[in-house]
């Protein structure tokens, strides 16, 4: 059950990152997990491990770093775009 809940926690994350930066993840659920997870990886190896956990989370450094990743995916999409014209 904690892995699902760990799923869901991480998802989350990234969705609300999608939302602060105005972007969308490609990938939908799948790409809000993903960014969620990989989002509060960063954020607490620049950041540390504070504020309020939830399911392993530090909630505030998995969500800047979240944003962080959402910025960088979405300049390297931009440029791919731009490449294709």
């Amino acid at each position: 059950m904690s892995f699902i809940w760990t799923l869901i926690v991480g998802g989350v994350i990234g969705w609300i990152a999608g939302l602060i930066v105005g972007k969308n993840i490609p990938g939908g659920v799948i790409g809000n997990i993903i960014a969620g997870f990989v989002g509060a990886w960063l954020g607490q190896l620049v950041l540390g491990n504070w504020g309020p956990n939830v399911a392993n989370f530090a909630i505030i450094p998995a969500i800047l770093g979240a944003i962080v990743l959402v910025l960088i995916v979405s300049m390297i999409l931009r440029s791919f775009r731009r490449a294709d014209k």
